[in-house]
C-alpha cells in the first residue's frame, strides 16, 4: 500500500548549512517516527519558500542515504504573510500501516502550519 507523509520545518536562515541541517532533522524525524527504511520510500517532493535559495533540500536526503530514491525540489507559492523560511516535504512510502498510524512531522515554527496533524 502507498501512503503519503507530510512534514515541514522552519529554517533559521538562508544559509546552505542551516538548510542542510534543518532538512536532515526533518527527514530523520519522518523516518524514525514512521519506522521506515529508505527501501520503503518511493519518492519525496521537497518545496521551499522563495526566501530559501542557498541549497537544494534534496541534497540533505541524498547525504542520508536516499541514493536511489527519486527526489525533486520546487518552490512554494509566494503567498503574502506566509510563514518564512519553510521547507516542506511529501514522502510517498510503501507501508502496511493504516493511515491513522502515519505520523506527519512539523518541527520548529512549522508546527503552526498544521496544528491539527502535527505530532
Amino acid at each position: 500500500m502507498v501512503r503519503a507523509i507530510r512534514g515541514a520545518i522552519q529554517i533559521d536562515s538562508n544559509d546552505r548549512e542551516a538548510i542542510l541541517a534543518g532538512v536532515t532533522e526533518l527527514v530523520t524525524e519522518v523516518m524514525e517516527r514512521n519506522r521506515l527504511t529508505t527501501d520503503e520510500v518511493i519518492s519525496v517532493i521537497f518545496t521551499a519558500t522563495p526566501d530559501l535559495t542557498a541549497e537544494f533540500p534534496a541534497l540533505a536526503a541524498r547525504k542520508l542515504g536516499f541514493h536511489d530514491v527519486p527526489l525533486i525540489c520546487a518552490s512554494e507559492i509566494d503567498v503574502p504573510g506566509a510563514l518564512p523560511r519553510v521547507v516542506r516535504l511529501m514522502a510517498h512510502v510503501a507501508t502496511d500501516r493504516p493511515r491513522q498510524q502515519i505520523q506527519h512531522v512539523y518541527l520548529r515554527g512549522a508546527v503552526a502550519l498544521r496544528v491539527d496533524i502535527a505530532q
